[in-house]
């Protein structure tokens, strides 16, 4: 386990460090999760069975998963002291809020669909 936290936090890193180099706008961890489903394609085994490596970071990633609601909380404090921002912003913040949930059913039932449709192909 403590092997595929450190693999996460050093793609992570990476992403971070590629961000900043090359002044992108897209979020550091969000380059590291790139960077780890490559690596885990990359590293995918044949026929099915499945790798040590594999195996460890899904284990891994699904005890974080189960503590996920711990990393809402400071969000919420940040929320809760900006709440007159909010408040003065709230038509566009609901905007933002519908137009990025819609955008994102969309692309995840595109992506999901896609997916089915390579795996039946195999």
């Amino acid at each position: 386990m403590l092997h595929a936290i450190f693999l996460i936090f050093v793609l992570q890193l990476i992403g971070e460090f590629l961000q900043k180099y090359f002044e992108l706008t897209v979020p550091g961890p969000v380059i590291g999760l790139l960077l780890m489903l490559g690596l885990l394609l990359f590293l995918k085994p044949s026929h099915g069975s499945d790798s040590g490596f594999g195996q460890q970071v899904m284990s891994t990633a699904n005890t974080l998963l189960q503590h996920l609601s711990l990393l809402f909380v400071p969000i919420g404090v940040g929320v809760v002291m900006h709440l007159q921002l909010l408040e003065s912003q709230l038509a566009k913040v609901l905007g933002v809020i519908v137009i990025g949930t819609l955008l994102t059913l969309i692309f995840t039932a595109l992506l999901f669909q896609s997916l089915r449709k390579r795996e039946a192909d195999e």
